[in-house]
């Protein structure tokens, strides 16, 4: 399986530590064990940020970065090994694992923190921290400042500035490395072959989690431990819902199912869509919104290059989406006035699109200095134009309602444009009307 390389780690925590002022300190904690219900606990994902830096998988373990320290700039606090508890729950890295698997220059007990990170932080002029994502580590935090607080009359000087950490890291973490977009294109690739298997398996009378579980079977099968997000597999009607998750109704012959769902490959994700009809053949409307949207996408992906910025990709998917709708009958006036107006957002209420990476929706600002941000080289982003007529939509003929299409895949910015790194799964009607053609005959 594609990890990323333990020499890549150090290379981005240098890379923080160059960005940090002089005499300063980053302070940065695990995810927490969230509980299912009662003493059965979710299965265990590191938080991003801490991932990022790190690539350390365990809980109960805190980051701290010093830039300049001569007894080593990088501290990992963590558990310590502990047979009794290995047995049960697995086995840890403990300090020994933390320097020698994870490059950490000094390790410490977890259970020690308290008596340590205050003498590491006394003395520094500013805080690193991220603020605001974790109250209880924030409390934490003020305890420690607090303790040098209480000998300031002995010597001790406590920091006077406290920074949020994530405007440095998120602005890192959105130019991915080759390293990065080679583990993303095997997150693509893993749920390329899922979505296939999904087309494949469509028939009437199945249910929505019917397709969901062959899903789940193929990223298993290719080595990813979880999904991304949770997989959104809405037929019919249900694909008018954004964020459908219920995945429990009847697939019904006649009707569209709309799956977007992606794996997830050492903490990156992949984000696709697809929409094709549970029988294998669009009926004439649904042909025609498909391509509508398909059409939307190839213009959005003419747009994204070094020196576009952000907006030009949804841009050129509303003006296809607007005059295309407007060609069907489903809008009605000038193409430029009704963009004016944004009419569109009745029937296309979301963006084409957002940044990938760690976080299906990952970080980065869109907009700098108030100005859309200009794309440039490796940058991951989906593009996602969809249309969606709700089954009550009296403003539209019958045939149309209920009908719900998204097409998405991820791209990562090029020199020369964009490579799409989930290209594999069929697109056009023809591909996925002869792929679902294909499996009926197998299996007949």
């Amino acid at each position: 399986m594609i990890h990323i390389p333990k020499s890549e780690y150090s290379r981005r925590r240098k890379a923080l530590m160059a960005q940090m002022v002089p005499n300063s300190i980053a302070i940065l904690p695990a995810a927490a064990v969230a509980i299912r219900n009662r003493d059965v606990e979710h299965v265990y994902r590191q938080d991003s940020d801490f991932q990022y830096l790190s690539g350390f998988p365990e809980p109960q373990a805190v980051i701290v970065l010093m830039p300049g320290r001569e007894h080593g700039e990088y501290v990992l606090f963590c558990r310590e090994r502990n047979a009794e508890r290995e047995l049960w729950d697995g086995l840890r890295a403990g300090q020994e694992g933390a320097i020698r698997d994870f490059g950490a220059d000094d390790a410490f007990p977890i259970t020690d923190i308290d008596d340590i990170l205050p003498g590491l932080i006394e003395g520094r002029d500013r805080v690193y921290s991220a603020m605001g994502s974790n109250p209880e580590f924030d409390r934490h935090l003020m305890d420690w400042i607090n303790v040098i607080r209480s000998k300031a009359h002995l010597g001790a000087q406590p920091p006077n500035e406290f920074v949020a950490l994530d405007h440095l890291l998120h602005d890192m973490r959105l130019y991915k490395s080759a390293a990065e977009v080679k583990v993303m294109r095997e997150a693509a690739r893993i749920s390329v072959q899922a979505h296939i298997r999904a087309m494949q398996a469509s028939r009437a009378g199945l249910h929505e989690f019917s397709l969901e579980a062959e899903l789940d079977y193929a990223f298993r099968k290719g080595g990813a431990k979880m999904p991304a997000y949770g997989s959104i597999v809405a037929s019919g009607r249900n694909s008018c819902i954004l964020h459908y998750q219920q995945n429990d109704a009847v697939l019904k012959d006649g009707d569209l199912v709309l799956i977007d769902a992606g794996c997830e490959i050492d903490c990156y994700a992949s984000d696709i869509t697809r929409t094709w009809p549970v029988n294998g053949k669009y009926s004439p409307e649904q042909k025609a919104i498909y391509e509508l949207v398909l059409a939307a996408q190839e213009a959005a992906f003419a747009e994204i290059a070094p020196d576009k910025h952000w907006n030009q990709a949804h841009e050129a998917t509303v003006r296809v989406i607007t005059a295309g709708l407007v060609k069907l009958g489903l809008l009605h006036g000038d193409v430029d006035e009704l963009i004016a107006r944004e009419a569109h957002k009745a029937f296309y209420m979301h963006r084409a699109g957002h940044w990938l990476g760690m976080d299906v929706h990952d970080v980065g600002e869109y907009k700098v200095d108030g100005e859309w941000r200009v794309l440039e080289v490796g940058m991951a982003l989906t593009v996602e134009p969809g249309i969606y007529i709700a089954p009550d939509n009296q403003n539209v003929a019958k045939k149309w309602r209920g009908i719900g299409v998204r097409i998405e895949d991820d791209v990562v910015v090029t020199k020369t444009g964009c490579e799409i790194l989930s290209h594999g799964v069929p697109k056009t009607v023809a591909e996925i009307e002869a792929l679902m053609a294909a499996a009926r005959t197998q299996a007949a």
